[in-house]
């Protein structure tokens, strides 16, 4: 398990690093994965860029500098990479949210092959082992992101949203991924509705998190 991985590990279970303003910096855990994770009162870089430039342009003390746009510039600039949106990073370890997914919604989900929802899509630029599942008015999706973590993603028609299935998508996703794994979102802020979601499925808040992307998100 590499360091980053440790760090999200430990945050899912409480564990934070000390809340002093301090920041670590750290090798991407792959090539495709870079980026800004921001934890109560400490930031980590995990880009592959020698630590005295990305420190150099992080004024010591400025909580907020990691997140902000000159920042992000920068080191998008350095990288040649894009800077995704800032999401909240939520987790939920292995046992918890357990009572909370509805079976009989689990068993009514049906995997496809199907690769055209614009969600899917995001989630192949972005993780490995990714795999989807449908069922009346939304869909699942899962994979290995940063660090190898599984992740997930939910999306509901139009239609069907109001009637708590983003929740009960959220909650059943813990069925779909090993058991003794944490699971984890990235939500916007803005999506309150998602956000909502997860919350209500038993995910924790741990962070805020940008991601960096090899790809124009104009193409």
């Amino acid at each position: 398990m590499d360091q980053l991985a440790k760090i999200l590990e430990a945050a899912a279970g409480g564990e934070f690093p000390p809340p002093d303003g301090g920041l670590t910096v750290l090798p991407q855990p792959s090539p495709r994965d870079a980026g800004v994770l921001a934890l109560t009162g400490h930031a980590v870089v995990f880009a592959d860029l020698p630590a005295e430039w990305i420190r150099r342009h992080l004024p010591p003390g400025d909580l907020g500098a990691p997140l902000a746009p000159p920042f992000l510039t920068a080191l998008c600039a350095r990288t040649g990479r894009w800077a995704e949106t800032h999401d909240v990073l939520l987790a939920l370890p292995p046992g918890a949210g357990a009572a909370a997914y509805d079976a009989g919604l689990v068993s009514e989900l049906e995997e496809t092959s199907d690769q055209s929802h614009p969600r899917v899509r995001r989630a192949l630029a972005h993780r490995s082992d990714v795999r989807v599942w449908t069922a009346a008015g939304g869909t699942v999706v899962t994979g290995r992101g940063v660090a190898d973590r599984w992740e997930v993603s939910v999306e509901v028609e139009q239609a069907a949203r109001g009637t708590g299935l983003g929740r009960a998508l959220a909650a059943a996703a813990r069925a779909l991924v090993p058991r003794d794994e944490t699971l984890w979102a990235q939500v916007a802020p803005g999506n309150a509705a998602s956000l909502r979601a997860f919350l209500a499925a038993g995910f924790t808040p741990i962070g805020a998190e940008v991601l960096l992307s090899r790809a124009d998100p104009a193409h």
